[in-house]
């Protein structure tokens, strides 16, 4: 039995076999780094609230702080690239060492530089009114983030990646 198959059916077919683009974007890896910094970054005032009972709503848009986003995004990241391609893959390996440097960096030189600037900042204050550095607008000393922030940040973003994986 031979069956013909016409132009607009092999047309049809190779429609129906190529994926639509869709509206919403599959790559999860990206989705999972974003997500887990947008949560990150919203749950930064409510920490504030927590540990001093203030309100502090410009914390949504600042560095520093708990939980860290820089880790979030990058651990959201790396995980994502490692269930979906595996830890053998050479991009997993780029966005791991990529993390590494990146909460490296919070807890060290940025926390560091952070404390520096909070230093000058008391020092500054103590000078005289007549000081030509007396009148200079604070530095900001949030820069960078304790261990324990990083490690908070990257639990966030290893449960965003995770989730994410399980619900596609």
């Amino acid at each position: 039995m031979n069956e013909v198959i016409t132009a607009a059916d092999a047309s049809a077919r190779f429609r129906s076999a190529t994926p639509q683009p869709s509206i919403i974007p599959s790559n999860i890896p990206l989705i999972s780094a974003f997500l887990a910094l947008a949560i990150a970054q919203f749950l930064k005032p409510f920490t504030v609230w927590f540990k001093e009972r203030r309100w502090d709503s410009r914390r949504m848009l600042g560095s520093g702080g708990m939980p860290s986003s820089h880790s979030a995004t990058v651990t959201a990241l790396a995980v994502a690239i490692a269930l979906e391609e595996g830890t053998g893959a050479p991009i997993f390996a780029v966005a791991l060492v990529l993390a590494c440097v990146v909460m490296y960096d919070a807890t060290g030189v940025r926390l560091h530089a952070g404390r520096q600037a909070e230093l000058l900042n008391q020092i500054v204050c103590e000078l005289p009114p007549e000081h030509p550095v007396s009148n200079c607008r604070p530095l900001r000393d949030s820069l960078g983030h304790t261990p324990i922030q990083v490690l908070a940040g990257s639990v966030l973003g290893l449960g965003v990646a995770f989730l994410l994986r399980t619900s596609s």
